[in-house]
């Protein structure tokens, strides 16, 4: 499978492509249960210390579906690195973030695979989004629902200690969502575009990595 796509004249598919995945994008329901005026929402972030994630990973988008392998490295508070590759071992690229800042080898090719910064973050447990006013928290058991800002632009839940799924929402639309489940396995979409499927196979914590690890 190849990461090329052709040329297309931005005036014409700007807008048609808006409205396709407006259409597509689900509505944002209003949370459920209890408004809990005095619940904060808590502090999510990578353990301390750092860790090596092995992974499979499957991403579909349109008649497009490729599989290959994956390692994350991570570092506590804020640091992360991505290796993907192709089945056989073909190289895709890597990524390193850093804060929200993001780089990566072969650029257009692993950021069309993985999700922006606050959504990969979100991959690998850490809440990490643009602080923004007005919160609205519901508990319901150990479960922990927020939308965030006004209007809403982020809804998360958490079970526990533990980020289950962080949504983007624009427009009253939810246009992007990472869900983790118990097992290990979870889900980057973007609705009526395209879906990444990470199942981890493996999740160790190691020593600390070398400084060129955070060299793209």
């Amino acid at each position: 499978h190849h990461f090329t796509g052709s040329a297309v004249k931005p005036g014409h598919v700007v807008a048609a492509a808006a409205f396709v995945l407006s259409a597509c994008a689900p509505r944002a329901k209003p949370l459920p249960c209890v408004i809990s005026p005095e619940r904060a929402l808590p502090s999510i972030e990578l353990p301390p210390g750092h860790r090596r994630i092995v992974f499979r990973w499957d991403y579909e988008e349109n008649s497009l579906i490729v599989h290959g392998d994956g390692a994350a490295r991570l570092a506590a508070p804020d640091s992360a690195r991505v290796d993907l590759f192709l089945n056989g071992g073909v190289p895709v690229g890597r990524a390193v973030l850093i804060g929200n800042t993001l780089r990566a080898t072969n650029q257009s090719q692993v950021e069309r695979v993985l999700p922006p910064p606050p959504m990969m973050w979100a991959a690998f447990g850490r809440l990490a989004i643009p602080a923004l006013p007005d919160t609205v928290v519901t508990v319901e058991g150990e479960v922990v629902r927020a939308d965030i800002g006004r209007p809403v632009a982020w809804r998360v839940t958490i079970r526990g200690t533990r980020l289950m799924q962080l949504a983007r929402v624009s427009g009253g639309r939810i246009v992007e969502t990472v869900t983790r489940d118990q097992g290990g396995r979870l889900l980057y979409e973007v609705p009526g575009r395209r879906k990444l499927w990470l199942g981890i196979t493996r999740d160790e914590g190691v020593g600390a990595f070398d400084a060129s690890v955070w060299i793209p």
